[in-house]
């Protein structure tokens, strides 16, 4: 229709040219003979551009396919209805007989791929989300497990270190329990063979006291008692001396086995003098010889016939507590 009125006007155009401006009352009609017409439209028609070529229609009008569509004259030269220009083969083949359903149809179909498109985005970007959520969550849980293993390892060394202290504590408290008895036996067995010189005394003037009866600190322990009480060995040993001592008044002294010498002073009698006796046998009785203000028993022990140590610190370590 377009080319059909462009093809008229030119006619129009062209005849009036050729007549001039003639008016019925200046000169008679003179007669009108027409152009040819056909060749002119031909002409026009060439001239004219393709309707998929026009700016902002030939887009819309494309087959999806990238075909060419129909244009307003098909090859075989005879003009199509407007409704079908844009039509393509593919949308024929599909039966679609009218351009402007054809271009709905693919405008939605369009606008369902890009909402496809979106949606696939949206999904994979769920997805990732949902990963890295997940990745983020298992990291947590790792390090919680991590943390929970590391807790459990130390409260398992300090438990073993605990009870490892614990049978430590246990094994020094059994291996000190078992010295006090070995002492306690090995003090049981000696205080069988070692006894106290006397069953019934006093203690008075004590080991390294001062005193005026005597030129230095006291050298032994004094054990009171009346005049003719009973004087007991100790322990089995020799009596090496018998006799006045001077201010010691009558002194036996008797020599154990491991040399230690011990000093009876102050006796009102000897009864042994001389020869081996055995643990706990009478060989005095007490007196007041010698430098003295009272009868007593002074006791000395000299290990290895030296210097005088505290004759009741030497007892004690026999099992005897005077």
């Amino acid at each position: 229709m377009a080319r059909s009125g462009a093809v008229l006007g030119v006619g129009v155009i062209a005849a009036v040219g050729a007549g001039g401006m003639a008016t019925a009352k200046d000169r008679p009609n003179p007669p009108i003979s027409m152009p040819d017409l056909a060749h002119l439209a031909d002409d026009v028609t060439d001239a004219l551009p393709a309707v998929q070529d026009l700016p902002g229609i030939g887009p819309l009008l494309a087959g999806e396919s990238g075909e060419e569509t129909a244009g307003a004259v098909p090859a075989h030269g005879s003009p199509q209805p407007f409704s079908q220009v844009g039509l393509t083969a593919q949308d024929r083949a599909n039966g679609t007989t009218d351009a402007g359903e054809a271009l709905r149809a693919r405008i939605m179909r369009q606008a369902e791929q890009q909402q496809t498109a979106a949606d696939e985005a949206e999904r994979e970007a769920a997805v990732r989300a949902a990963t890295e959520a997940a990745s983020e969550a298992a990291a947590e849980q790792k390090a919680q497990e991590e943390a929970e293993r590391e807790a459990a390892a130390k409260e398992a060394e300090r438990k073993a270190a605990a009870e490892a202290e614990r049978k430590a504590a246990e094994a020094k408290r059994k291996a000190a329990e078992a010295e006090r008895k070995a002492e306690a036996d090995r003090l049981a067995e000696l205080a069988g063979s070692y006894a106290l010189p006397l069953s019934s005394y006093t203690l008075t003037s004590t080991f390294g006291e001062a005193g005026d009866m005597w030129s230095a600190n006291h050298t032994g322990q004094d054990f009171a008692a009346p005049t003719g009480t009973p004087v007991k060995a100790v322990h089995g040993g020799t009596i090496t001396e018998a006799g006045w001592a001077g201010a010691y008044g009558y002194r036996i002294v008797l020599t154990l086995d491991d040399g230690t010498e011990v000093w009876y002073c102050h006796l009102s009698s000897m009864v042994r003098t001389s020869g081996s006796v055995s643990t706990g046998e009478v060989i005095g009785r007490v007196g007041a010889t010698g430098n003295v203000t009272g009868p007593h028993l002074h006791l000395e022990v000299r290990p290895g016939g030296g210097a005088p140590i505290n004759p009741l610190s030497w007892l004690r370590q026999f099992g005897l507590n005077p």
